[in-house]
């Protein structure tokens, strides 16, 4: 957002100051070097009241040398041309020429009259002011500084309606929720609020009751299943293994159902958790029943972290090793900023335009994973939604030696 202020800032500030800048350039031109008639016209009036003056005394005007004249240097002809032109139009023939004074910086009309050299100076009014650029440097300085504080005020005004969208962004909550928002500020800026927390109050509601529905079905299957599971009882054997296990299997739907919605409405109690004596815990519970997992590495690290989720996360994924891998081993590394655990495994990995789905519930993939496994695939969904809540994230990948690689990365805080 701050570059963004900045940047309309700049445009502001560039057209201004460009457009100050042409329009002063063109003032000092016509100031600096005026336009050769205007400069005449005092000059020649002083002409004229010469030429018809009955006697010019030595003191009225400067009289020059021959010599003086000639160190003057060359005549300016412009202003010559245009003093001749005035005088030529009042029928006054007399000769007169514009030298450039080096000593005064400014020219100065000489006419020759009764043989003798008269000096006029221009007036002061016709020449440009001799602190010329001091001004001009004031009031271009005066002007940057006024666009400035404008165009930062303007920019800022601009941009506010992006600050709030900015700041709802970025105080989103594990739940994917936006917090409420304060409704003050300018009339844009109320406007944006009030629109985000309507967004953020039907986002809310709707997320309630999708989980309101997904719980309350999950629940409602309990009933059903437990009567199913009485009346099994009265089946053969062959038939009773065949019906118990699909009961199984729809408690264990139910049951995930309803641990994802619990995981997303219900804030665990965070304390101290040794991170790697949970993983060595549960690899160890794992091996015991069957299950080929080992622990390649293991670096000592304690997290804030709930311990019931963040244990039900981590033996999700080790779980999706061991069944749906064929085994693997994990590992946990710990940096300057952050600890990372990873789970490899021996399987056939996941097809990588389905690698992307992988946490959608009841996701499976063909051909590349087992489906005859139980399951009701949710265990990935689950722990992702356990482990992002709590500030970390999930990711999965094909291994390039073979096999999907789980990586789970926490970032370590003092």
């Amino acid at each position: 957002m701050t570059r963004l202020q900045i940047r309309i800032a700049g445009i502001l500030i560039g057209a201004i100051c460009l457009v100050v800048a042409v329009a002063s350039l063109v003032t000092f031109v016509a100031i600096s070097y005026p336009a050769p008639d205007r400069m005449a016209g005092p000059v020649a009036f002083q002409i004229r009241a010469l030429y018809g003056a009955a006697n010019i005394g030595p003191g009225s005007f400067p009289h020059l040398t021959a010599d003086q004249v000639a160190r003057l240097g060359e005549p300016v002809e412009d202003l010559t041309r245009a003093i001749t032109s005035r005088l030529q139009s009042d029928d006054i023939s007399v000769p007169v020429a514009v030298y450039h004074d080096k000593t005064a910086d400014t020219p100065v009309a000489v006419l020759q009259m009764a043989g003798e050299y008269i000096a006029i100076d221009f007036p002061h009014d016709t020449l440009p002011p001799i602190d010329f650029w001091l001004i001009m440097g004031a009031w271009m300085g005066l002007i940057v500084v006024g666009v400035i504080l404008v165009s930062l005020i303007m920019s800022y005004r601009v941009t506010r309606p992006f600050a709030v969208l900015e700041q709802a962004l970025v105080t989103i909550g594990p739940d994917g929720v936006l917090p409420p928002l304060p409704e003050t500020g300018s009339h844009e800026t109320i406007e944006t609020a009030r629109m985000l927390n309507r967004l953020s109050s039907r986002l809310r509601g709707a997320m309630e009751s999708r989980m309101r529905l997904v719980a309350a079905a999950g629940h409602d299957f309990r009933t059903p299943m437990t009567r199913m599971r009485l009346r099994a009882e009265f089946l053969d054997d062959d038939d009773r293994a065949a019906w118990l296990r699909d009961v199984d299997e729809l408690e264990r739907i139910a049951d995930s159902a309803i641990g994802l919605v619990r995981e997303e409405v219900t804030d665990a109690l965070v304390e101290p958790l040794s991170l790697d004596q949970l993983l060595r815990d549960e690899v160890e519970d794992l091996a015991e029943h069957g299950h080929d997992l080992t622990v390649a590495h293991l670096d000592r690290i304690t997290l804030a972290l709930p311990p019931l989720a963040t244990r039900r996360a981590i033996r999700n994924l080790l779980i999706n090793a061991a069944t749906h891998g064929k085994g693997g081993s994990a590992e946990l590394i710990a940096s300057t900023d952050e600890v990372s655990l990873i789970i490899r495994d021996k399987g056939p990995g996941i097809p990588e335009d389905l690698i992307e789905r992988v946490f959608e519930p009841f996701f499976r993939a063909e051909p590349g994973r087992l489906q005859t496994i139980p399951g009701a695939g949710l265990g990935l969904a689950l722990a992702a939604e356990i482990i992002e809540r709590y500030g970390g994230r999930l990711s999965i990948c094909n291994s390039p030696d073979g096999g999907l690689r789980q990586t789970v990365v926490f970032p370590r805080t003092p």
